[in-house]
């Protein structure tokens, strides 16, 4: 359960939402995401090619791949206010994918409250920063500038 609410979030602007908890990338994951999305690069899915070839040194994460995780941590970390009734992706303003993420690496996302506007059918609109550190990086794997539609439940705090 969070803390926030729809009332105390126009006034968090700028404020750190939190962090969430580290999360391995295994290769099942991204043979898994591979396999769903259509993308089998070597770099990926072929372990002792990757090793082998790649700049990398071994198999790296698809960038999507890391981008899809952001959702599932973002609610880990409780960015949504109580008493919201849905949460939906309304998209992304800007993503940079900044570092390989290799296989077996470990990934935790900070999330930071960049706006929050109540639109005219009483629904929300949120945006925040968000960066996905790798574990023992100077050089996170991605910024995302994202955005997503609130819509306040009937217990709802506005």
């Amino acid at each position: 359960m969070t803390d926030l609410t729809f009332a105390s979030m126009a006034g968090m602007i700028g404020a750190p939402l939190g962090t969430s908890s580290w999360h391995e990338v295994t290769q099942d994951a991204v043979n898994e995401f591979a396999h769903c999305t259509g993308d089998s690069q070597w770099i990926h899915t072929d372990v002792e090619r990757a090793r082998r070839e790649s700049p990398f040194g071994g198999p790296v994460a698809h960038g999507y791949l890391t981008l899809s995780l952001l959702s599932a941590m973002a609610m880990e970390i409780g960015v949504v206010p109580a008493g919201t009734a849905a949460a939906l992706n309304y998209g992304l303003d800007k993503v940079r994918f900044l570092a390989p993420v290799p296989v077996g690496a470990r990934l935790r996302l900070t999330s930071k409250l960049t706006g929050f506007d109540r639109k005219p059918n009483g629904q929300y609109l949120m945006k925040t920063e968000n960066t996905m550190e790798i574990e023992g990086s100077d050089r996170p794997a991605l910024l995302a500038e994202s955005l997503a539609i609130l819509v306040p439940g009937p217990e709802a705090e506005t």
